[in-house]
């Protein structure tokens, strides 16, 4: 019983702290930012459901600690229709509601009548404020425990691997990867992993010359956090080992950026792979497969600073940042997508307001919203379905039956 409960803990309670992290720095995002337009705000809250705990603050606003600590919402004042987007019958109905109650003028204070620059910036803040954490943390990384001080230089090719067949040399440095700037030969292999079977045009100086190379990954099956196998690309080079060097804070936050920036990228064109079919859908993730990945994560964290005889703590930690960082920016990215019931899907309102001066009908926002529902559910139910398979549940209760 106790082996249980301890593996319950290292599996669910770093994947429940990184994702309150999260959803509560995107929720403050909209909170911040609609607070410093003067907006009427009724609730904030922290998790879905019944509220273990809620209290009001001097402006009215009740903030609330949800039982179910897997999301969190904004509760503007006023904000009562389904798709969150009153139509033009809605706005004056609501207007006039609102001036009857608290005179003319008071409407102002409600999002739907604030300016529509204003209202995108509001939504913006949000996963803007996703993009942001996954900054300071990987700034916080940098930080704390350094940058890697490997070269770009080529050390060693691989006899038949993809370098090889490309003509890259011993003593070759990679400068760039597409557009891609390489620094140290770790940018190198995170640019080449989620490209395997991709042709890409590499810079290379040889002698002081630069040439270019192209090379196309081999793809290699590897073991994943998530569970099963993972599809990785591979070059086919090693580099000479490196440690990790100090840096000072300024550095950090722009080395966090660019990691923010690098990710971002990459988690664009790894989903783009994966809709045009290039990438297994398999490889799309739940919140069950993020679970297990930061259980798996921390679990071998722990394990290898027990046999290295340092402090877990400090590895954990280290895990822990960059997790958090990742998924903030995925996070972000997934609420930028045009889907009616995400962030993104309230621009795609408002750009359409901006073009023909009013928002769309009552029923189109209706029935975007639960086709918009409906897809996300569908996503996530397929998402999960496959990180159930990959932990072999369906196979257990199978054989609870044989």
């Amino acid at each position: 019983m106790m082996a249980f409960l301890q593996s319950a803990l290292v599996h669910v309670a770093p994947f429940l702290i990184v994702v309150s992290l999260i959803v509560t720095i995107h929720e403050l995002g909209h909170f911040l930012t609609a607070r410093a337009f003067g907006v009427a705000i009724d609730a904030f809250s922290i998790g879905f459901g019944h509220a273990v705990a809620s209290w009001r603050d001097r402006s009215g606003v009740e903030w609330r600690i949800g039982w179910i600590p897997l999301g969190g919402f904004v509760k503007f004042s006023g904000d009562e229709n389904i798709a969150s987007v009153p139509d033009s019958t809605d706005l004056a109905d609501l207007r006039r509601e609102i001036v009857s109650r608290e005179g003319v003028g008071s409407e102002l204070k409600y999002l739907p009548f604030k300016p529509l620059w204003q209202r995108a910036l509001i939504v913006l803040a949000g996963p803007g404020a996703n993009f942001l954490l996954a900054i300071v943390l990987f700034a916080v990384f940098f930080l704390a425990f350094g940058r890697p001080v490997s070269t770009n230089s080529v050390a060693q090719v691989m006899p038949a691997g993809a370098a090889a067949r490309a003509g890259f040399q011993v003593g070759d440095r990679v400068v760039q990867a597409d557009d891609k700037t390489i620094r140290t030969f770790e940018d190198l292999q995170f640019y080449v992993q989620y490209r395997g079977g991709v042709p890409i045009d590499f810079t290379i100086l040889r002698g002081g010359k630069k040439i270019h190379l192209t090379a196309r990954p081999d793809t290699r099956q590897v073991g994943s956090a998530f569970g099963g196998k993972q599809a990785m690309g591979v070059l086919g080079l090693g580099a000479r080992a490196g440690g990790q060097a100090p840096v000072d804070p300024v550095t950090a936050v722009v080395l966090g950026a660019q990691k923010t920036w690098d990710v971002t990228a990459t988690t664009l064109f790894y989903m783009g792979r994966i809709v045009t079919g290039q990438v297994g859908a398999d490889q799309l993730h739940s919140f069950v497969g993020i679970a297990v990945a930061s259980g798996a994560i921390t679990q071998d964290a722990v394990e290898t600073a027990r046999a290295a005889h340092v402090s877990w703590v400090i590895t954990v930690s280290d895990v822990m940042l960059q997790m958090a960082a990742l998924m903030s920016v995925s996070i972000g990215i997934l609420n930028l997508m045009p889907i009616p019931v995400l962030d993104g899907g309230h621009l795609l309102s408002y750009a359409y307001e901006a073009v023909v001066r009013r928002p769309p009908a009552a029923v189109i926002q209706a029935v975007g919203y639960r086709a918009g529902l409906a897809l996300l559910l569908g996503l996530m139910l397929f998402a999960t379905w496959n990180d159930l398979g990959r932990q072999q549940v369906f196979h257990f209760f199978g054989s609870l039956f044989s």
